[in-house]
Parts: C-alpha cells; sequence; structure tokens
C-alpha cells in the first residue's frame, strides 16, 4: 500500500509517510558523482535517464515513502522562452523582464518540446520503481506557483526584497496580471502532462508567498493556485494536489480552504499546535522539521522529530521538513530520521 497516497486521500496508515523536500541533492555523495560526469544541474534535470537515476537514489539508500522528480521550478520561464542558466555558487539566473513587450514575447512556441525530458524521466522513473519493486513508493510531480516564478522572471534571479516585482505588481497590476495569468495557464498544462506521464501526485512549491500582504496574497498567491487546483481536478479529480505556500503564517487556512488544495506543507516557523488548530480539521497537513535540526543530528533530531510526530500524527499527516534539505547534512542523519518516524509508536 502507499501510505503517503492513502493519507493525501484521507485515510490513516498504519505508519506514518515521509519524503523530504531536497531529498536527491547535494548531500548525496552518489548525486555529487553524476553531477561531476555530467557538468551541471540543467544538463541533469533535462537528461530523463539520469533525473531518473537521481530520483531513484534516496529510494534506495532510505526508502522513502514518496520520490518527488528531479527537476527545477524555473523551468517554466526557461519553456515559456525566457533565458536560464545555473552559475555555479550563484544560483538561477535569468534575464529579468520588465516591460509589456518583453512580457508579450514569451509563449508556447517551444513549450512542449523543451518540457518532454521532464515528462519522459517521470515516465522512467515510473518504470524504475516498479521495476526494483518500491510498490510502497508515491511518484510526486511538481512546479513552482505563478507568484514565486513571476518573482524569479523579473528579478532575474533570487532576491532579498523582491521590491522589483513587489513594484510592477502594485503600480502595473493589468501588466502583471497578464504575466501571471501566462504562467498560469502554462504551469496547469504542465501539471496535467506531468499527471499523464504518470505522477500519482503533484505539488505546488510558492517559496516566495511570505513577502506579500493580506491584500496581495489572496490575488497573487491564492487566485492563480486555485485556477491551477481547478484545471487539475477537471481531467484528474482524484489526483492529489500539495500546496506549500512557505512563509504564509497566519494565511495559511484560508490558502488551504480557498486554494482546494488536499494537502497544505507548512515551514519550521509555525507553531505545531496553532497548526493542529488551525490547519489539520481543513486537510491533511506535512511538516515540519527544521533542516537544522536534520543537520544537527543525534538526541535533539530524536527529540524535535517525536515532538512533531505526537502532535501531528492524530490526524493526517505527511513526515516532512520546513524546506530542502541543506547539503551539508550528513545522509548518516537522514537515515536516524527514516528510523524515528517508522519506529514511532504514540
Amino acid at each position: 500500500m502507499k501510505d503517503l497516497l492513502e493519507t493525501l486521500k484521507g485515510n490513516q496508515p498504519s505508519s506514518t509517510p515521509l519524503w523530504l523536500m531536497r531529498q536527491a541533492g547535494r548531500y548525496l555523495p552518489e548525486y555529487r558523482e553524476l553531477r561531476a560526469q555530467k557538468g551541471g544541474f540543467l544538463e541533469m534535470a533535462f537528461d530523463p535517464k539520469a533525473a531518473c537515476e537521481v530520483t531513484m537514489q534516496p529510494i534506495r539508500r532510505f526508502g522513502m515513502d514518496g520520490a518527488i522528480i528531479f527537476s527545477d521550478i524555473l523551468t517554466i520561464p526557461y519553456a515559456l522562452g525566457q533565458g536560464l542558466e545555473f552559475a555555479k555558487g550563484e544560483g538561477p539566473k535569468l534575464p529579468p523582464i520588465s516591460t509589456k513587450s518583453e512580457i508579450e514575447a514569451l509563449g508556447y512556441d517551444q513549450f512542449d518540446q523543451k518540457m518532454q525530458p521532464v515528462y519522459d524521466a517521470i515516465t522512467l522513473t515510473k518504470q524504475q520503481l516498479a521495476a526494483e519493486n518500491f510498490d510502497h513508493v508515491t511518484l510526486l510531480g511538481f512546479a513552482g506557483a505563478p507568484w514565486t516564478i513571476a518573482t524569479y522572471m523579473i528579478e532575474g534571479g533570487g532576491s532579498k526584497d523582491y521590491i522589483n516585482v513587489k513594484t510592477m505588481a502594485y503600480a502595473q497590476p493589468d501588466l502583471f496580471q497578464e504575466l501571471i495569468n501566462l504562467i498560469t495557464e502554462a504551469t496547469s498544462r504542465y501539471l496535467i502532462n506531468q499527471i499523464k506521464a504518470g505522477a500519482d501526485v503533484v505539488k505546488i512549491f510558492d517559496s516566495w508567498a511570505g513577502v506579500l500582504d493580506e491584500d496581495q496574497f489572496k490575488k497573487w498567491a491564492i487566485n492563480p493556485v486555485k485556477q491551477i487546483v481547478q484545471a487539475i481536478k477537471s481531467e484528474f479529480p482524484d489526483v492529489p494536489v500539495i500546496g506549500f505556500p512557505r512563509g504564509a503564517g497566519l494565511n495559511y487556512p484560508r490558502y488551504a480552504q480557498e486554494t482546494g488544495v488536499d494537502c497544505c506543507a507548512f515551514d519550521s516557523m509555525i507553531s505545531l499546535d496553532w497548526i493542529a488548530e488551525n490547519l489539520q480539521p481543513i486537510c491533511c497537513v506535512q511538516g515540519n522539521l527544521d533542516p537544522a535540526i536534520l543537520r544537527a543530528g543525534g538526541e535533539c533530531l530524536e527529540q524535535n522529530t517525536k515532538n512533531i510526530l505526537k502532535k501531528m500524527a492524530a490526524k493526517p499527516f505527511i513526515f516532512n521538513l520546513g524546506h530542502g534539505i541543506n547539503k551539508e547534512t550528513p545522509p548518516e542523519h537522514v537515515a536516524q530520521l527514516m528510523r524515528i518516524v517508522k519506529e514511532y509508536k504514540p
């Protein structure tokens, strides 16, 4: 039985399902070896065999309940025609857009062609999970939420203050809405095609939702994701959707109620008691161990993991981190976490 999938459908399996954001990544020596061979991140992400192999690495080593396809949220702007590169030690870089003509230059001319390697990687991974008898593993596809993708497209990469994207959203709301509409449509198409390729579940990452005020959160975080969820459910009503509006704070319950997601992932800054009282009655929840605790390991990891399970596991709950695995995390600590969660008895 796929415990993670059952939990997302509102059932209560015998043990708490677990997977981790960035579980396939730089903390694993086998990942670093493959990346050195391939020459870079994009070279792996758009090589279906390599992406499949990276996705499988933590499953073989640890046996998580979920395998999330190895890719990146910035495939959307790349496929729409915006440039993308990953500079070593600097993260993603895109030529920033700021005008109507630059937005109108984006489009679907090569969208499906550019995304095909991702779909092929999902299909290969589905086959590989079956071939290696990982029948308990749920395969997750994913995409970035429109707000977060727009921040990268306008800022040209990561940002400390998001001043350019927020200025456009406030000063030119119609133009910004045009961009959001394009990303929303593209993301719906992308996730639906991931499901067709074999994904059991899809997740929408809104990494920078926490920088929005209450009104803007409704307009740019809730509304676009609601449209994406509706598009997915119109074709695949039984496929669960996980939403992660990182840093949403008191907006988490609104997000869960209004977007229609089946599960809401929460970050490490939120009180477990508050989540149990305000969010868990609405939907399945996923979270929220601090990645620094996983890196620390030992008794600290043991105590904090058991505390999360004690407060969350009485209702549908998926154990995860509040953000991605830190690259300096010893793999032995991930193995320790797996043992704690799987041996836990309330």
